[in-house]
């Protein structure tokens, strides 16, 4: 059975999505990109940016099941602002009845590389190596959301 899987990785500044359509036996890269909210705007402006932008990407992408990174906690001024976007996030995603799979940076990175503590590079090459493409997919938020749709298609 095919399916059409959206990787999301949360964030204000940089939300990164990856789309890929898989079945048995082939993996095929749809689209992957960002959405920026720029640093000087106010919150409220940013994470109304993230909801009407990623309203977007759910309708022309259409997929079956969503992928998302769970919170990673680093900086808590950061980790704050992240929260709200990942909260956003998952308004939009229930508001368009999708199921959502959610799992940690080490996870993602075992599923890719064998190694939950591999360099995101490594995740990288991996998600290249996967979707059969020439570059590395940038930029790196947007990488991370196609590693996070590939994992749940590794883990289903």
């Amino acid at each position: 059975m095919t399916k059409r899987i959206l990787g999301i990785d949360p964030g204000l500044a940089s939300l990164g999505f990856g789309s890929i359509r898989a079945d048995h036996n082939t993996l095929e890269l749809l689209d992957y990109g960002i959405i920026q909210t720029p640093a000087k705007t106010d919150v409220g402006k940013r994470l109304q940016t993230i909801y009407e932008d990623l309203h977007q990407v759910l309708t022309d992408q259409k997929p079956d099941l969503v992928a998302l990174e769970k919170l990673f906690f680093y900086r808590m001024g950061n980790t704050i602002l992240v929260a709200q976007a990942r909260g956003v996030v998952m308004l939009v995603l229930a508001q368009h009845q999708l199921p959502v799979i959610e799992y940690t940076p080490a996870q993602i990175k075992l599923a890719l590389t064998g190694y939950g503590a591999a360099n995101k590079e490594d995740v990288q090459v991996a998600v290249a190596r996967e979707l059969k493409l020439s570059t590395l997919p940038r930029p790196d938020d947007a990488s991370d959301a196609l590693a996070v749709a590939l994992t749940a298609w590794f883990q289903r």
